[in-house]
């Protein structure tokens, strides 16, 4: 569909700052704490905006921008996923958005849907699932739900900054250990240790395991790739003190960027062994729809000596093109250079004794107990 375009006249701060955070440019210098460069029109977008200069003084903008939370209004908590590329049927994302700001990110596009940018927006302007309790209950006690694994942040961070007041997924764990029903967690964050609680409760009956994704070691690379996340050494003590206290928890590496984080690759592996990691896998980066562009400007801003160099090996990877998002092929990429890339990883996990994922095991949901609709009455045994 054909965009309209108009222009933009700035003629204080106010307006400048305005034109920035719209659909257009935001320019090349990095917003502290964040990691999106730009903030560009999505794609569902029917408008683009064009800047005309008038000649009016602007004062000098601002270099960081405030995180706003609004509440969402969701009608149902639980999402149904058909890909064959991953392990879980259903999914809990309690926000919308997310504030780690990781350049790379495949949820970025998802804000589309919501009328805001994959850029600055979507580390910006986050939402939360302000009754995720309530709903879940009430989608756990329909008559026709088969109970399945949950996985909690398979598309944003369910540990991510805004959760250490929101407590959203905490109130989601609380539900489904007093349901007794089986959950799988996934986070860049060590605030997951403040639900070890819950954790351990469920562990007990096998009904739970967690990993930690872990991207680099280095505190350089993190603070430009994901800039709010845990350090990588924060993270590792999350995996440490979560097998010590009897929750399995496994380690993500993910993703592999070449020519910027697949040189840690063994590095992370032998790492996360050490804090007591019990399986391993990995994931190679993906550029779907915004996110392409997205991560370039990224790359000019932060390696400006390998950016060609880094697209280039990324498209030997997918078929020449910057993505390639055919279920089987979009998690570990096509070619020879993908193929080292699984012979390392491989050849890594097996002299450190890391299993892939499928060491997890399945989680039983024989123990699942519904919760009583509000309203519903006892049965009697008469």
């Amino acid at each position: 569909m054909e965009r309209r375009r108009r222009s933009v006249f700035t003629r204080s701060t106010v307006y400048a700052y305005s034109y920035r955070m719209s659909h257009g440019i935001l320019g090349r210098k990095a917003f502290k704490g964040r990691g999106a460069l730009t903030n560009p029109a999505g794609r569902f977008e029917r408008q683009e905006m064009e800047r005309v200069d008038d000649g009016w003084y602007s004062e000098e903008l601002p270099d960081s921008i405030a995180t706003t939370v609004m509440p969402d209004a969701a009608r149902g908590v639980i999402s149904r996923n058909d890909s064959p590329d991953l392990s879980f049927e259903y999914s809990i994302n309690p926000y919308r958005g997310c504030e780690h700001g990781c350049i790379y990110c495949y949820a970025r596009p998802s804000h589309g849907y919501l009328g805001l940018s994959a850029g600055i927006d979507f580390e910006t302007r986050l939402f939360y699932k302000a009754d995720a309790a309530r709903v879940l209950e009430d989608e756990l006690a329909a008559p026709g739900y088969v109970c399945k694994p949950i996985m909690i942040g398979a598309n944003t961070d369910p540990y991510q900054p805004v959760e250490r007041e929101l407590q959203v997924t905490r109130s989601v764990l609380e539900v489904l250990a007093r349901t007794r029903h089986p959950v799988t967690v996934i986070s860049k964050s060590a605030l997951v240790l403040r639900d070890l609680d819950i954790l351990t409760d469920l562990a007990r009956d096998g009904l739970t395991s967690v990993a930690i994704s872990i991207t680099t070691l280095s505190a350089e690379t993190k603070r430009s790739l994901e800039p709010r996340t845990a350090s990588g050494q924060a993270r590792l003590r999350a995996l440490r003190e979560l097998n010590s206290a009897g929750v399995p928890a496994g380690v993500m590496v993910a993703p592999v960027i070449p020519a910027i984080t697949d040189h840690e690759m063994e590095a992370i592996l032998e790492a996360s062994a050490q804090a007591g990691a019990r399986w391993a896998a990995y994931t190679l980066v993906r550029l779907p729809y915004e996110i392409k562009d997205l991560f370039r400007d990224w790359l000019t801003e932060h390696f400006p000596d390998r950016a060609t160099h880094v697209m280039s090996l990324i498209q030997d990877m997918r078929g020449g093109k910057d993505n390639d998002p055919r279920f089987g092929f979009r998690m570990r990429g096509t070619g020879a250079i993908a193929e080292l890339l699984r012979s390392r990883f491989k050849v890594a996990c097996k002299r450190l004794d890391l299993g892939s994922g499928s060491r997890r095991g399945a989680l039983p949901t024989n123990l699942f107990r519904p919760p009583l609709k509000t309203g519903s009455q006892l049965q009697l045994g008469f």
